[in-house]
């Protein structure tokens, strides 16, 4: 069963506070779906070119728990109908991070596309965080594919 973890959500300044906060729209969904939400006199939200890319604002600051990261993915759908992608994703979010929840969306499909206010535009995904210790080594340890680069262990 999934643990829940309790992520503190403030409102920003000229959000619209009727778009549903993230939410999980199954019981089995690993990611929460985040929605636009456009200031005051943007409501008409944005159209993104083909292979132009915007950031879009969701309305929204987090406070994630210490220890956890919140990853931002691309909504599958979006991305097969439309090509509606996140250029950087996943995107992480650090839990010290307080400022305005923004999603960098690149439409790499061939046709313009809206974003809507209040559409889903991404997922959210929480995440336990690892921290390394990054140590200098005299050497590493051989394996079988060692030193071998992109494609090294074949194709198909």
């Amino acid at each position: 069963m999934a643990q829940d973890i309790e992520i503190r959500v403030a409102w920003c300044a000229g959000a619209d506070r009727s778009v549903p906060l993230p939410f999980y729209e199954t019981a089995g969904a690993a990611g929460a779906d985040l929605r636009a939400n456009f200031p005051v006199g943007e409501r008409d939200g944005v159209i993104v070119k083909a292979g132009g890319r915007t950031l879009v604002p969701t309305g929204i600051q987090i406070e994630i728990p210490e220890g956890y990261e919140i990853q931002v993915r691309p909504r599958s759908g979006l991305a097969l109908r439309h090509g509606i992608t996140l250029p950087n994703s996943p995107g992480t979010i650090d839990n010290d991070y307080r400022g305005p929840l923004g999603v960098i969306v690149l439409n790499a499909g061939e046709e313009p596309f809206h974003i809507a206010h209040g559409a889903r535009i991404a997922q959210l995904v929480v995440a336990p965080v690892l921290r390394a210790r990054f140590v200098v080594a005299g050497g590493l340890s051989h394996t079988a594919r060692s030193g071998g680069g992109f494609g090294s262990t074949g194709t198909g």
